[in-house]
This record gives C-alpha cells, sequence and structure tokens, in this order.
C-alpha cells in the first residue's frame, strides 16, 4: 500500500485536532504568554493517538514546523529515531522548546530521541552546556538513558555526574535543578555502587526547591526516598540471572 503523502496527512491530524479539541484545556492555555495555539488536549490522549499514527518522520517534520502545540507534540512523539539527527534536533532546540509539556515529550518517558544512536553523544554534550535550556534537556535524556546501557555510559561516568550535581545542583535554574534530580535517582537505581552514591549526594543536597505554581498535585521528588526504599535495596542486591 502506497504512503499517504504527508500534506494528506496533515490535513487529517489536524482533522482529528479539531474534532478532540477540549474547551477547558484550550481556556487554560489561553492564560498563558505563548506564541503557539493549542486545541487543549490532554497528553494522555495524544499519546494514545500518535500510537495509531505510528512513526513517520517525515509527518513528524511537518507536525513540528506548524504553530500549534498539540501537533508539536504528536511530532515529538511519532519521529523515528533511525532517521532523526542531531542537527534537526539542535535545530528544534532553537525552536524553543519551553512550552507546556514538550520538553518532557521530548526527553522522557520512552521518547524516539532516548532511542537514537547518539542520545548518549547529546548527554555529553548538553549536560555541560551554558544554554540551561540544553542542561535540562542533557539531564532529563540522562535519567531516560539510565534505564538502559548505551555504549559510553558506564559506572565511571555516571558516578562523575553524581558528584558534579551533589556539587552544583542549588546554583542552577529550577527546570535544571528538577532535571538533575530526576537524574539522580535514575542512576541511582542501577546498581548497589551508584545507588550508595547516589543517596549519600542526595542527602547531601536536601531538599531541592521546584515551584510548580497552581499545580498542586506536583511535588518535588524525594530521592532518599525512593533510593532508600527496601524494595529496592533487595533488587539491587539480589544476584543478577
Amino acid at each position: 500500500m502506497a504512503k499517504t503523502h504527508p500534506a494528506k496527512q496533515l490535513a487529517s491530524v489536524f482533522k482529528w485536532l479539531e474534532s478532540n479539541a477540549d474547551a477547558r484545556g484550550i481556556t487554560y492555555w489561553q492564560k498563558r504568554s505563548s506564541a503557539l495555539r493549542s486545541y487543549g488536549i490532554g497528553l494522555t490522549r495524544l499519546r494514545s493517538y500518535a500510537k495509531q499514527l505510528g512513526k513517520d518522520h517525515d509527518l513528524a517534520q511537518a507536525l513540528w514546523d506548524s504553530d500549534c502545540y498539540d501537533a508539536r507534540v504528536l511530532g515529538l512523539l511519532i519521529d523515528d529515531p533511525k532517521q532523526m539527527t542531531i542537527e534537526q534536533v539542535e535545530r528544534m532546540l532553537e525552536a524553543g522548546l519551553a512550552e507546556g509539556m514538550l520538553v518532557h515529550v521530548f526527553t522522557a518517558c520512552g521518547a524516539p530521541l532516548s532511542k537514537t544512536r547518539f542520545a548518549f553523544e547529546l548527554v555529553q554534550r548538553w549536560v555541560e552546556h551554558a544554554d540551561p535550556l540544553r542542561r535540562q534537556c542533557g539531564y532529563a535524556l540522562l535519567y531516560e538513558l539510565s534505564k538502559k546501557n548505551p555504549p559510553g555510559m558506564d559506572d565511571a561516568y555516571l558516578l562523575e555526574r553524581i558528584g558534579h550535581i551533589a556539587a552544583s545542583i542549588h546554583q542552577q535554574p529550577m527546570w535544571v535543578r528538577e532535571a538533575m534530580n530526576t537524574a539522580l535517582m535514575g542512576m541511582g537505581k542501577r546498581n548497589l555502587r551508584l545507588n550508595a552514591a547516589a543517596l549519600a549526594a542526595a542527602r547531601t543536597i536536601g531538599p531541592v526547591d521546584i515551584d510548580y505554581g497552581d499545580d498542586n498535585s506536583c511535588q518535588p521528588l524525594d530521592v532518599v526516598k525512593h533510593l532508600a526504599a527496601e524494595s529496592l535495596q533487595r533488587k539491587l542486591a539480589s544476584p543478577k540471572t
């Protein structure tokens, strides 16, 4: 079966967005100072629709190039990691990811970016970058990669990152602090050696100040609680089979 032309599929996606618009979400979005428009559709519904669309690099780029927030989220979700390039990803960062959940979708929760062959290279490049947005993305991506074993991401590298987080987290902008805190938890779940180092760092760091605004459901991550949990300690201590 011939592949649908991106322009036709793009029109089909926008038809779906229009028919699934959420008035409450639109009202919430309009309170933001954003150059992007939105249909107010929640991330859970967008993820479900993205699964129906499947991986499509060309459509993903067309959606990202739109002025619609919901379309950009879909574009991030359906991109093909085998076709993505570092140059493309850097252009996307330059275009601006600091809107809603774009950084989260870009870097975490199984995002295509974490499945690219160059994901760890980006982590190494971004965590030391002068740009706070890149540092935020670098640590968010490091958390995602802490669940994997990309070449070069060994204990020595992760121990160095843990030390850097402990020494610098409180001097970072707020969303970089949040990403660092999350990465610290991810690294501490890999093995006993990293767990001990991450736990010591988290205890040294203490509470991490994150202001989630009106969202009372969000609280700063308690890394010590997660890493000291008995269930995790038993899992890490169990012999690997």
